[in-house]
């Protein structure tokens, strides 16, 4: 009976330590596969969520998943495009000052009486109110591992590109991101030697 128990246990073990190994994950290196939660944020967050599926899934350094539960780590965070309208005051003054006399060029700014001696000035202020109208997307995300460890996080942000849309390139810049720190993870740069000590005379 012992012999049996024993045999129904040791896969029963094997099992749960599987289970387990997928919560070490404590690095980069560590992760194969993404689950990209919902983002907070505005009405556009659930399509940026969409495009930085499409970005992370272009470096080809992970399967992307829509099973939580099969993800070594869960990209979460917040996200939002939206469109506003920024209004400041721009303002541009003229003076102009004229002096006229009979007591030469040198004169000072002096009023004098019954000389013959003047002055004038005049002045204007104009004040512009300018209203522009500004779109902008961004995203603050971070991948955490099953025990709720923060193992990379990143915030970009976008207020035009070329040849994108702005969730586009907030997409392509999370991307290229975790792409170059997963690069910088699997070759670190080796830490210089310690010169070694001068002898002694």
């Amino acid at each position: 009976m012992r012999r049996v128990y024993f045999a129904l246990l040791v896969p029963a073990l094997l099992a749960a330590q599987k289970t387990g190994a997928g919560s070490a994950t404590t690095s980069l290196l560590d992760i194969k596969r993404i689950y990209v939660a919902p983002l907070t944020g505005g009405k556009e967050s659930a399509a940026l969520r969409d495009l930085i599926i499409a970005g992370l899934d272009s470096t080809k350094l992970f399967i992307l998943t829509e099973n939580q539960d099969r993800a070594d780590a869960v990209l979460k965070g917040a996200a939002d495009d939206n469109t506003f309208t920024d209004s400041f005051d721009s303002g541009e003054s003229v003076n102009a000052h004229e002096t006229l006399g009979k007591f030469g060029s040198g004169s000072s700014a002096a009023t004098r009486t019954g000389g013959g001696y003047g002055s004038v000035a005049a002045g204007e202020n104009d004040i512009h109110h300018i209203k522009e109208r500004k779109h902008e997307a961004y995203a603050s995300v971070r991948l955490c591992n099953k025990d709720g460890d923060v193992l990379w996080s990143t915030t970009q942000e976008s207020l035009g590109a070329k040849f994108r849309d702005l969730g586009a390139d907030v997409a392509a810049k999370i991307a290229r991101q975790l792409a170059t720190d997963y690069d910088r993870a699997r070759h670190p740069i080796p830490s210089p030697e310690p010169a070694a000590p001068a002898p002694k005379p």
